[in-house]
């Protein structure tokens, strides 16, 4: 059977994937940058740009030295240990699965601002049934979709950034200048830019995509799309806080309805209501376009840990377009699961997303450095240097702390508390899986120290229980015949199914001198055996007078006692009283 080729990512495709969640930061990130760092937002966005530099490096000498699906896990996997990796893994997955369902919803309700009557939750349900069946049609056709709505994006925000020049060509810049000698949130700008620099982090959400489906991608491709993705964040979402500073005040920036819509705010500002409705489409395109980033780079990242052994071997299987997809559709429940439980209210996982974006940054500087230490010699195209990698990784974690010491906003529980809620349960199933055979061992071990004395009690029991069934079956019942016709024989084989507990029966024709065996008494007899298979019949002629002696006799050679018991009664013509006999039945 002829295997077929699955065609690799191209550098457009693989930058569409990626670029549209990274780039879909612009609807959010600067309206976040702005509400803390005020006039500073652009400062905080370009020092972000900075640091996403330095990541670039980070991630090309890793992935360029182990050019594999995974990430930050794969880094780790290679460097420290599956336990370490895994914790990264957890953490990727549930970065993954906050962007899929928040980017979903935020999608649906900007185009609920063109269609008020849809309702939301339904319809996020099924944006992400659309892309998590696209996802399984297979990457390419995934890519196709990407380079549309990526494509559309950039021509937007071009269209946008246009019409704002233009807009501030003929109205000035005064506002821009009002708004920086504009009081400081908190008094101190160094407060403004440390909770600035914090939000303005979640604006490269997207960028260690990329490394999660590498091997998807065309050789030489993986840096290129470090490279795009930079310059989209480092353009497009200063630019965006300049312009937005240069339209409004900063009190209307900082206001919820900005906040939700800054775009669309810009648009309608400059262009009129067919420019806010283009912005809102583009809105809902780009966000799915996260929705679908997220979706590819789930796949290659729970691929990995599938065939390192950490997931059921179960999501392996691939359909005929090479897409794993068991992960896909588990993924699609699992993000189901969590939009539902949150009620729609996807507010809620914005620690989720947050913290484990940023901690996954962290975590991957960190197998950069435990790459350059310990696999030194493994051949790599480009190096970080060490003061980039320990910049790049403090830079994260101050991001990381100034999101955790963050105030919640609507009386929401705080980033941490939220994380911690999802994350707990995630890392115990991984420890589980991960020593899932310890486990096993360890219950079967509960098992035969609480079962194994019953079990030999038992064994015993039924042993001894067994022994005496077979002692009592063993009892042979003898019965004296005279020559009986088979009709006398066939009572005594009823009476021993119905009342003995033995399944033997010696069937004894005594003989004086000059009688003869009944010529029928054989047949009758090999008959019998046939009928009753159950009961061992066995036929034996003695010699001599049918009597007490006899009996006694026989009872001594044989070595079992002779009980016997009458059919019908005991006739004047038996010369015997039953005493004599030595026993209380005979069958006669």
């Amino acid at each position: 059977m002829e295997t077929k080729i699955h065609k690799k990512l191209n550098e457009l495709a693989a930058t569409a994937i990626c670029g549209n969640d990274i780039s879909s930061s612009v609807l959010y990130v600067s309206a976040l940058a702005i509400a803390f760092a005020g006039q500073y937002a652009w400062i905080t966005l370009l020092i972000v740009s900075f640091v996403l530099f330095l990541f670039r490096k980070i991630y090309g000498e890793v992935v360029g030295a182990l050019p594999l699906n995974g990430g930050a896990y794969n880094a780790l996997l290679n460097t420290t240990s599956k336990g370490m990796a895994s914790f990264a893994a957890t953490l990727t997955l549930l970065s993954y699965m906050a962007t899929a369902v928040i980017s979903a919803n935020e999608a649906i309700h900007y185009l609920h601002h063109l269609i008020p009557s849809m309702p939301i939750i339904i319809t996020t349900i099924a944006l992400l049934g659309v892309f998590a069946a696209l996802t399984i049609g297979g990457i390419t056709e995934s890519a196709r979709v990407a380079i549309g709505i990526f494509l559309f994006h950039l021509s937007s925000l071009i269209i946008l950034a246009s019409f704002i020049i233009y807009f501030l060509m003929h109205n000035g810049i005064d506002l821009f200048f009002q708004n920086w000698h504009y009081p400081i949130k908190g008094g101190s700008i160094t407060n403004a830019i440390f909770f600035g620099f914090a939000a303005s982090m979640l604006g490269v959400s997207g960028f260690e995509s990329s490394a999660n489906f590498v091997e998807e991608q065309k050789k030489g491709v993986f840096p290129k799309t470090l490279k795009n993705m930079w310059t989209i964040v480092s353009v497009i979402n200063p630019l965006m806080a300049v312009l937005a500073l240069s339209l409004f005040a900063i009190p209307v920036l900082q206001s919820d309805e900005f906040q939700n819509t800054l775009l669309i705010e810009m648009a309608n500002h400059v262009g009129g209501h067919w420019m806010a409705v283009l912005i809102a489409i583009d809105a809902f395109l780009v966000l799915s376009g996260a929705v679908l980033t997220s979706f590819v780079g789930v796949s290659g990242l729970l691929e990995r840990m599938t065939l390192d052994r950490i997931m059921p071997q179960f999501f392996l299987k691939k359909n005929s377009r090479g897409s794993s997809y068991r992960i896909i559709i588990m993924f699609f429940l699992l993000s189901v699961s969590v939009l539902l439980i949150t009620n729609g209210n996807v507010k809620l996982l914005a620690g989720v997303y947050t913290i484990s974006f940023l901690s996954v940054m962290a975590l991957f500087g960190i197998g950069n450095i435990f790459l350059k230490v310990k696999r030194s010699k493994l051949p790599r195209p480009e190096k970080a240097s060490w003061v980039a990698v320990f910049i790049a990784i403090a830079a994260v974690l101050i991001a990381l702390i100034g999101n955790i010491l963050m105030t919640p906003k609507d009386g929401l529980p705080s980033n941490l508390t939220i994380f911690l809620d999802y994350f707990i349960p995630s890392i115990i199933f991984i420890i589980i899986m991960l020593n899932r055979t310890a486990l096993l061992k360890f219950l079967l071990n509960v098992i035969h120290s609480v079962f194994d004395p019953i079990r030999s009690f038992v064994l015993k029991t039924d042993k001894k229980i067994s022994f005496i069934i077979n002692k009592i079956n063993e009892q042979e019942f003898v019965f004296f015949t005279k020559g009986d016709n088979i009709a006398t024989l066939n009572k005594v084989m009823l009476y021993i199914i119905k009342n003995e507990h033995t399944k033997r029966i010696k069937i004894v024709l005594a003989l004086e001198k000059g009688q003869k065996v009944p010529e029928n008494l054989p047949q009758e007899i090999s008959f019998l055996d046939k009928e009753y298979p159950e009961i061992d019949i066995e036929f034996t002629v003695v010699d001599g007078k049918f009597s007490p002696e006899l009996i006694r006799e026989l009872s001594k050679k044989w070595g079992i006692p002779i009980n016997f018991m009458f059919i019908g009664s005991p006739s004047d013509k038996f010369p015997y009283k039953i005493e004599e006999l030595g026993g209380v039945r005979l069958i006669i």
